[in-house]
Formats: structure tokens, C-alpha cells, sequence
């Protein structure tokens, strides 16, 4: 295989528009890693202490300010990565070619996130060549979630081998010269208000998903996405986006935090047009282009990642959750996974647009840091089994 072939491993991948539960069980259409790729992760440590100070949607925007510097390099490249939102950081696997610049621009985020806020941010990379050493698997799908948007489907604890050696103690990463010009943040937004479920009688659930050892991955997630089906619908039923729950927040103190994460300090320039367009979206989202791009983002709303773990944000009644808890419950009684899982009354968003047409992604959490609340409560159950 050509270095450039290589670099375009993720790009070639056919998308696979069959029912996520079926996918989990085709072997044939997961594809190792390559060996010469990286695993990149970020992670703001203490988020939880920071999501208790009411910085969840902070410790959100630097999560999603990571995954717009990687995939900025990437779109220049005009390189595909896969990436996964984890409401307090991200994971990347990327090629060879990419490694060195998104480690710099990585590390100039590290530091306007500690110069801004006053919170520390991981950067860290393993090779995928190390992770097969130690007998880890990565092997990867790309799965259809709407006609616009796909995601990558990752099998294998690879990637959560990576993250226990770039959070130990004694990992250490050579730090590169940087220079400011090498962090472009562009697309990066946070425009959205807390955003209510579809219905006023819905809540909205982070929920978090692990295999125990010498479980079948594949099998056990396809349980838990027959029993989100089974209780939930089909995902669309619970989207916990819609667009007649999304409001505009363009308050001074909004675009202060974006400026901040974005620039790495004030820009008055940036502040006062950033004010006008937030002003100009409450015309412009009442227009035909306006309401095609807010049913376009409902879509394209990243409510689902596969990373080795089921990370997921759904909507649904009271009722529906404690269906959910009892089917999980009985799973997990039988020794096949854990789980953590936490509610909340509202979502949060942030998002990457590059443009208003067919270029954007919009990340979700739960609200008060849905995601990283509900893997506290798994992190427990794995330390004490």
C-alpha cells in the first residue's frame, strides 16, 4: 500500500447504511487500523470538579476546540480522520502525515486553555503500532446515522489502552515549538442555548457502555442497541436535538467564552461581529436557507459514538429510562458489561461549521456534563468489580 493510500485508509472506507445492530455482527466490514497510524487523545483533567463550578459547557467547548484544530488540518490535507466527542475530550486516529502539526496545534490549545481558564488539558499520542504489540485491537466501520452524516464504528480496546498511558503518571510528551499561527480554530461555535427534549414530558440520558473481559464487544453492544430500539424506537425518535426546541444565545458572556477558547484571548474585532451575526441568525434562521441549515444540524448531530464503548445521548419519558435501567440491569447482572448513565433536563451543544451548506458537525452532551457525570458512575462500577 502507497503512503498516500495509506493516508486515505479512513477516507475509502464505504459507508454502511444497514441497521447499527446488523453491523455489529459483519465481521467482514471492519478493517484494522494501520499499523503506522496514531491514536491522539485529549482530556481536561478534574472535569469533574470543573463540571461541579459550572464549567460543564467550558469543559465542553475545549473538547470540541480540540476536534476542530485536528480536523482543520485534515480538511487542508483533504484527509478523512476519524474522531469521538466525549464531552470532556477527544480521541483521534490519524495518519503519519498529520501527527506533528496536530500535536502543535494541540498544545497551543493546551495552553490558551490553562491561560483562559485556568484548566489543564492532556495531549497525548500512542502509536497504533504499540497498542497491537500489547495484543489490543482496533478494527473500524463507518456507519450511516442520517442521509448527510456518518460516524465511525471502532471495535476493540485499543483506544482505552492509549488513554491509560497517556494518563499515567509517567507519560511524557516532548514538547514541539509551536507558533500561533499553527492553531486555527475556524468553524468553531457555540451559539446554541441549553436545549430542551422534543417534548416537554422527556428527559435526556448520557448513557456509557463497556464490555467486561473476554465478552464479545460486538454482541454485547448489539444487545444494548436492541434494547434502545426495542424501548426508545428508532434513533430518530430519540434525537434529544429538534429544531423548534433550538434558541440563539448570543449573550455577551456566550461569545466572550467562544472568543476565549477560539483566539486564546479578547479580540474586539471578532466580539462586536460575532454580537451582529447572533443578532442577523434570529432573520436568518426564519428564511428557506435558514430552516434547510437547522434540520440539517439535527441531523448531523453527534449523539452517538462507538469507541470501543457505547457513548450515547437520547431523549424519552421517565418510564422509557427505567425500561432502559432494567434491560441494562439484567446484562449487566450477567456479566457481559457495565454501564454508567446519568439524566439531565436539558442537552447541551457546540459545533464545527466550516459552512453553512453541507460542512458542519454539531457535538452533544448532557446537560450539567451528562457524559462525564455518567462515567463517573461506570468508573466506580468497573474499580469495585
Amino acid at each position: 500500500m502507497t503512503i498516500i493510500n495509506n493516508d486515505l485508509f479512513y477516507s475509502r472506507l464505504p459507508v454502511n447504511e444497514i441497521p447499527l445492530g446488523d453491523l455489529l455482527s459483519e465481521e467482514h466490514l471492519f478493517y484494522k487500523v494501520p499499523d503506522n497510524w496514531f491514536v491522539v487523545i485529549t482530556d481536561v483533567k478534574n472535569s469533574t470538579v470543573a463540571i461541579e463550578q459550572q464549567l460543564h459547557e467550558t469543559v465542553n467547548l475545549i473538547a470540541t476546540g480540540s476536534i476542530v484544530a485536528v480536523l482543520n488540518i485534515a480538511y487542508k490535507a483533504n484527509i478523512a480522520v476519524p474522531f469521538f466527542f466525549g464531552g470532556d475530550g477527544a480521541t483521534f486516529i490519524i495518519p503519519p502525515s498529520m501527527l506533528d502539526p496536530s500535536i502543535q496545534a494541540l498544545l497551543i490549545h493546551k495552553e490558551n486553555t490553562f491561560r483562559n481558564f485556568n484548566l489543564s488539558l492532556r495531549v497525548g499520542n500512542v502509536p497504533v503500532a504499540d497498542i497491537y504489540e500489547k495484543g489490543e485491537e482496533l478494527k473500524i466501520s463507518k456507519f450511516s446515522t442520517s442521509a448527510v452524516f456518518s460516524i465511525p464504528v471502532l471495535l476493540g480496546c485499543g483506544l482505552a489502552f492509549a488513554e491509560k498511558i497517556i494518563k499515567g503518571e509517567d507519560y511524557f510528551l516532548d514538547p514541539l515549538k509551536t507558533n500561533e499561527d499553527e492553531l486555527d480554530l475556524t468553524g468553531m461555535e457555540c451559539r446554541w442555548d441549553k436545549i430542551k427534549p422534543p417534548e416537554n414530558n422527556y428527559e435526556v440520558v448520557s448513557l456509557l457502555v463497556v464490555t467486561r473481559e473476554q465478552v464479545s464487544q460486538s454482541a454485547a453492544f448489539k444487545k444494548v442497541i436492541r434494547c434502545l430500539d426495542e424501548i426508545y424506537g428508532a434513533p430518530q425518535s430519540r434525537q434529544p436535538i429538534s429544531v423548534s426546541k433550538l434558541k440563539l444565545k448570543t449573550t455577551l458572556a456566550k461569545i466572550r467564552l467562544e472568543m476565549r477558547a477560539k483566539l486564546g484571548g479578547f479580540k474586539p474585532y471578532y466580539f462586536f461581529t460575532s454580537w451582529i451575526q447572533g443578532l442577523l441568525g434570529f432573520f436568518y434562521f426564519r428564511t428557506k436557507k435558514g430552516k434547510f441549515y437547522l434540520d440539517q444540524l439535527v441531523n448531523m448531530s453527534d449523539t452517538l459514538v462507538i469507541d470501543g464503548k457505547i457513548n450515547t445521548v437520547i431523549t424519552g419519558t421517565a418510564g422509557q429510562r427505567e425500561l432502559l435501567e432494567a434491560a441494562l440491569n439484567k446484562i449487566e447482572r450477567s456479566g457481559e458489561i457495565l454501564y454508567g448513565l446519568y439524566v439531565s433536563s436539558e442537552s447541551v451543544m457546540s459545533c464545527y461549521v466550516r459552512n453553512m451548506n453541507d460542512h458542519h458537525i454539531h457535538f452533544v452532551d448532557g446537560a450539567e456534563g451528562g457524559y462525564t457525570k455518567a462515567a463517573g458512575i461506570l468508573k466506580k462500577k468497573i474499580s469495585s468489580n
